[in-house]
């Protein structure tokens, strides 16, 4: 047993001996003996893109019959280099290309007078077709090579929320959107298109061995690509009809915030975003910018005075046109009276300003406070979208002043972004309940595993009795006073609020008196509703308020998912 130990240990000992000495004569042979040639070919492989170029993670649209639809891939194509070195006459050079494929003659002849790089990229994206053509020239010094790079099929459709791939620096990554917040995941190792393969393999074991592994995946959104189409057209049809500064909206599943569609206008083509004029384009103003949107804020208003049982619908108070608080009056829209015993119901049908100030004096500036606060309108919603920032509604709130109450009790001086208030909308809408508004539905991993991303519920202040209360007033507001009454779906209950805000004036802290903010909210089926819809447009022009900049859109859309998403009638 001795002896057969030791000659096994004898073998492999001189394995060992054996492999070291062809390893030595193969080093010695590649850096000695042709270690020119070698060191040259190394040095164009090391600057030639390697074979397994840019890859990337897919992010799916998710097709309301649970099949996915790809939002952002991968496809291949060629891209056109040359070596300066090897290109004997540059103009005939350029012009045989140019026949071909459209490259700047001054960038050309830029990149092929410098004799000492080995490799220099004029173009890339080539069809099969061009690279075909310019591979028969046979030209001295231009090479065609396999690229692959980010595709957007939808072109613009929702590029706010998807984002783009691009350099940053030296870096290539996702930049914006969906592209930067699960870059990790999407981001494959054989990012760098240049690639040294003895570098790499080091590279992979520092990674391995002292980084915790990262892992990769796809990323599938709840966004339904018909849905999102829809809602852009209807953006597009009201920004050019009234030709708006910008323009948003969402489509969300109220119970449990998960969002069907978000769109905004002006958008742009992810696939040639260097096209663009201002990089502020590329910002997403549901999660990065807030605004004042007035009406819409009171129905969380009068919620909260139904939930502390300081009135009831059918409460009533005497209008007339104006209230003074300290020392300023404030006006309905319209400045007119409406006298004495006008119900809370007719302030939401009329969106009265003197009501809501009446509503607010009920409440009180603490109880009011607490409510507000309770619909999260100073937190960040938690949304899965890079930059997201919060209401400013502390200076209100936190004033000794009652002017400010009063105003905030109809929507004044109260700044949201889009995606805060349609979460704190949704709580009237789904029985007191804040969701987390959220577009990412699941991360499909390269290992064959699934995570399903989970998003919290918190319960806001008022309850399910009170969501039901105000859904009956929204509901009255569709049935009897939007278009007066037309706006009425026979088979469907629909709660509404319309909303028209100054817009307030950065420079002087004040509001300009000729742009205004319109915004409309709806939910439905109201007593279990399936969506919630907001939409907003700053400075419409030709248009007063928002139920005439809105209305037919907010109906166009409502009657769409209605059916598209077969759903049965609830009255």
């Amino acid at each position: 047993m001795k002896f057969s130990f030791l000659f096994r240990s004898r073998v492999i000992l001189f394995c060992l001996i054996l492999f070291s000495l062809v390893l030595m004569s193969k080093l010695f042979l590649v850096q000695i003996m042709h270690g020119g040639a070698y060191g040259e070919e190394a040095n164009r492989q090391y600057a030639t893109p390697s074979s397994n170029i840019y890859e990337r993670g897919t992010i799916y649209f998710m097709r309301k019959d649970g099949e996915p639809v790809s939002a952002a891939t991968q496809t291949s194509g060629f891209k056109l280099a040359i070596e300066p070195t090897k290109i004997i006459d540059f103009e005939n050079t350029y012009k045989k290309l140019s026949d071909i494929v459209a490259i700047s003659r001054d960038d050309f002849l830029a990149k092929a007078l410098k004799k000492n790089d080995p490799y220099e990229e004029v173009a890339s994206h080539l069809s099969k077709e061009e690279a075909d053509a310019v591979s028969a020239l046979k030209l001295s010094g231009v090479n065609i090579f396999k690229e692959k790079w980010r595709f957007y099929p939808g072109v613009s459709l929702a590029s706010h929320t998807l984002g783009f791939v691009g350099y940053k620096g030296d870096e290539l990554g996702g930049r914006y959107g969906l592209e930067r917040q699960y870059n990790t995941e999407l981001a494959r190792n054989n990012g760098n298109p240049y690639i040294n393969f003895f570098a790499e393999v080091f590279s992979n074991i520092n990674k391995t061995l002292f980084q915790n592994g990262v892992r990769e995946g796809d990323v599938i959104t709840t966004i339904e690509p018909s849905v999102q189409d829809f809602l852009e057209k209807k953006l597009r049809d009201v920004k050019e009809k009234y030709q708006v500064d910008s323009i948003g909206g969402i489509i969300m599943n109220p119970m449990d915030g998960s969002i069907y569609a978000l769109g905004v206008k002006p958008d742009f083509d992810p696939n040639n975003f260097s096209k663009v004029k201002s990089t502020n384009t590329f910002s997403n103003p549901l999660v990065e910018s807030v605004l004042e949107f007035g009406s819409v804020v009171k129905p969380l208003v009068m919620a909260a005075a139904l939930d502390a049982k300081v009135l009831t619908p059918e409460t009533t108070y005497t209008d007339n046109g104006s209230v003074i608080v300290e020392n300023k009056e404030i006006f309905n829209f319209d400045k007119k009276a409406r006298g004495p015993n006008t119900s809370m119901q007719e302030v939401l049908n009329q969106s009265l300003n003197t009501g809501m100030v009446f509503v607010e004096k009920k409440l009180g500036k603490e109880l009011l406070r607490e409510y507000l606060l309770s619909y999260g309108i100073k937190d960040k919603t938690g949304i899965d979208l890079p930059n997201e920032t919060s209401g400013l509604v502390s200076n209100i709130l936190n004033s000794p002043r009652e002017i400010e109450y009063a105003n905030a009790a109809f929507g004044q001086g109260i700044a949201l972004t889009p995606v805060e208030l349609i979460r704190a909308l949704a709580t009237l809408a789904n029985g007191g309940n804040l969701v987390t508004p959220h577009v990412v539905k699941e991360i499909k991993y390269n290992d064959g595993t699934r995570k399903e991303n989970k998003y919290p519920t918190m319960p806001a202040k008022i309850t399910k009795a009170t969501s039901e209360e105000i859904t009956r007033m929204l509901v009255t507001v569709m049935d009897k006073a939007i278009k007066s009454g037309l706006g009425k779906l026979e088979h469907f209950s629909v709660a509404v609020k319309t909303g028209t805000a100054q817009v307030a004036d950065n420079t002087t802290g004040g509001y300009y008196t000729d742009r205004h903010t319109h915004s409309f909210v709806g939910y439905f089926p109201a007593y279990d509703p399936k969506f919630i819809v907001f939409l907003y447009a700053v400075n419409p022009r030709g248009v007063e308020y928002a139920a005439t900049t809105w209305t037919d859109a907010f109906l166009d859309i409502t009657k769409f998912l209605l059916n598209y998403y077969e759903i049965p009638p609830d009255r």
